[in-house]
């Protein structure tokens, strides 16, 4: 099996409902998404895909809906805030965790029609979260 992984930074921030520790209150992160595509053979240029083209499609898709963006459960009622300051925040259907950002760009990929075999996200330098098939 072949694999390539390409390595996309972005930022953004979110609160966890239901949650104690420190991730409660609004906060930022630096991440790091890791897109892993998998292939049993190589294509005609003898790669898995092309790096730039994965860069092209994802981190678009990233730079335009999760890049410097809120990520709040649709539940949060800090929502109706940002709407009357017109600021950008994505309402999720959970809690928008390290692990749920991982499936979520991992689904985006995979609709994209890329060989996605895996995603994971660094949410800190020391800290992440992967979502497989």
């Amino acid at each position: 099996m072949y694999k390539v992984i390409k390595a996309i930074e972005f930022c953004y921030g979110h609160r966890l409902l239901n949650y104690e520790g420190k991730c409660r209150h609004l906060h930022g992160h630096n991440a790091k998404a890791e897109i892993e595509l998998s292939s049993e053979e190589l294509d005609e240029r003898g790669m898995v895909y092309d790096f730039s083209e994965i860069k092209q499609s994802v981190k678009k898709w990233i730079d335009e809906n999760i890049d410097h963006v809120m990520l709040l459960n649709k539940d949060d009622e800090i929502i109706p805030i940002l709407e009357e300051l017109k600021e950008r925040f994505l309402a999720v259907d959970g809690n928008p965790t390290a692990e749920f950002i991982a499936k979520m760009i991992f689904d985006q990929v995979d609709s994209l029609g890329f060989p996605v075999t895996s995603v994971r996200v660094w949410e800190t330098p020391n800290s992440n979260a992967v979502y497989n098939r």
